[in-house]
């Protein structure tokens, strides 16, 4: 296989992955790495600095030094782009075979193709998903399960528009080295994509698009945008074909989201409400701070709780003065053979969901395409025949900074159910993520990085600050936790034995006195 100067490829070469790391793709990634690593690293230290800051008793707000671009009433984001104009119902899912098919037949208007939280970084994944993607493009995939089912693309179908989720900027990609450092998995997943699969989409007359998460700062979605900008130039496609809708999933993130769509803008596809990790950045950010940042049972932590509202409402206002899509977040539910567990379930999605549309979302987010067509209707109820409500510029919202930040209005209580299910649902995420799954289907739920992040740093945070159980009175200890790690490990199928890794990997990052930013970087170096 032909590579330029300078690059390494560590990671074993599989069947056909000459048609994802092609001389293109690879010195593309060079390039992106030799003009955009040391930038990287810089807003990665900046996070941290952040961190420290708000240890410290600082807090977050709106930026004084941006005021000037929130005023300025005269821009906009590029108009809306080919195949997603139409957003109303997404499908979220990893790119494995059966997936990949199930997801472009669902009926959904457009799949996020999930190289991020949904994935692993495992090397076969990393590769294998893109070819996966560049088959789907080429509308040759097809997939035969070990029950002998077969799984193919409906002929002549017009199919969800894809939409590519690199990994986040924090993530290294280990398998792939430049001048002997490693690489971004971000820069490597965006570059394999962009300079084979995207490239076809282009030609088919639409265009490489991506969803781009974990974001902290309007100077994070500046380095995409100069990435976009390197890249279009190199491949010889026009500036503003590449499109990307940024995920609202950080604190941070959430005071500097027109700051972000200005970044952006002539690449900006809108912003997304990840409520998942949004959860989870709450916690992060605020971890040292007591009860003042304390959440209660996961679960308990509905939509319409102060400070979730204050983010969505904001967030659709935005996006919709900018011109921008603005989507709503993920049903997570998988529909079982339980009818009275799926009546419920639905019921609770349709109100989700309508509340989604009515608050002028233009489009929102299922995991399972038994679900496709409920979140289709509700917000065809709204939209009619229009393909979205971007003229909806909902100019009734104020949101202050004290809004976002009015945590401790949520109401609920921690328990030691919730901590036993924070426990349970972490350590079965992690024995399936070391393994190569990336999105599990536990407790008819669809689990993903996401939520395995909230599990942990709930049990971090709620041992750290001495918290005692509403439900039994006991106070939450290294000693406890131990103690029901082993209790629900005792409760699920196999042998304790296969839990081993999963258990040690969780309690690094749960139980340990320093806090791990993320728990993908420790499981990470597990992996292969």
């Amino acid at each position: 296989m032909e590579t330029p100067d300078g690059i390494e490829i560590t990671g074993e070469i599989g069947e056909r992955y000459e048609e994802v790391l092609t001389p293109a793709a690879l010195e593309l990634i060079v390039r992106l790495h030799r003009e955009l690593a040391d930038r990287r690293l810089e807003l990665l230290e900046a996070r941290e600095r952040r961190v420290e800051d708000l240890a410290a008793g600082g807090t977050l707000g709106f930026l004084e030094e941006t005021r000037h671009i929130r005023e300025d009433d005269s821009w906009r984001v590029a108009d809306p782009a080919p195949g997603i104009v139409d957003r109303r119902v997404e499908i979220t899912g990893p790119t494995d075979r059966r997936m990949t098919v199930n997801a472009l037949n669902s009926g959904a208007k457009v799949w996020l193709a999930d190289q991020e939280d949904a994935n692993t970084p495992r090397w076969s994944s990393v590769v294998g998903g893109q070819l996966n993607l560049l088959d789907a493009i080429n509308r040759t995939i097809d997939f035969t399960a070990e029950n002998g089912k077969t799984y193919a693309l409906k002929p002549d179908a017009e199919l969800a528009t894809i939409v590519m989720r690199p990994r986040g900027w924090h993530l290294p990609e280990k398998h792939v080295l430049v001048d002997g450092r490693e690489t971004s998995g971000s820069l490597v997943d965006f570059a394999l994509y962009l300079a084979t699969a995207g490239m076809r989409q282009f030609a088919k007359g639409l265009g490489p698009y991506f969803y781009l998460p974990k974001i902290e700062s309007h100077l994070e979605a500046r380095l995409w945008n100069d990435a976009f900008v390197l890249a279009q130039e190199y491949l010889g496609i026009p500036q503003g074909t590449i499109r990307a809708t940024v995920l609202i999933e950080t604190y941070p993130a959430a005071f500097e989201m027109e700051e972000i769509l200005y970044e952006l803008r002539d690449h900006s596809a809108g912003l997304n409400a990840g409520r998942w990790d949004f959860m989870f950045s709450v916690i992060k950010s605020f971890r040292t701070r007591g009860t003042e940042f304390m959440l209660p049972d996961r679960n308990a932590v509905t939509m319409t709780v102060p400070f979730m509202r204050a983010y969505t409402e904001l967030l659709v206002r935005t996006c919709h003065k900018r011109g921008a899509h603005a989507i709503g977040g993920m049903a997570a539910f998988i529909p079982s053979k339980d009818e009275e567990v799926n009546a419920t379930a639905f019921a609770k999605v349709r109100e989700d969901k309508t509340r989604e549309a009515g608050d002028g979302f233009d489009g929102s987010w299922v995991a399972h395409p038994g679900m496709v067509e409920l979140c289709k209707e509700v917000f065809t109820d709204v939209l009619g025949d229009r393909p979205n409500q971007i003229d909806r510029t909902r100019d009734d919202v104020e949101v202050t900074a004290e809004q976002l930040l009015d945590v401790a209005a949520t109401p609920g209580d921690i328990t030691e159910t919730g901590l036993r299910n924070n426990i349970s649902v972490g350590i079965q995420y992690l024995r399936a993520w070391l393994g190569g799954l990336g999105a599990v289907a536990i407790f008819n739920l669809m689990e993903d990085a996401a939520t395995a992040e909230i599990s942990r740093s709930q049990v971090w945070q709620w041992l750290h600050n001495d918290v005692t159980l509403a439900d039994t009175g006991r106070r939450v200890t290294k000693e406890l936790v131990h103690e029901l790690v082993a209790e629900e490990i005792a409760k699920l199928p196999g042998d304790a034995a296969g839990y081993e890794e999963a258990k040690q990997t969780f309690l690094e990052v749960a139980v340990a006195d320093e806090y791990a930013d993320f728990l993908t970087l420790p499981a990470y170096r597990r992996m292969d």
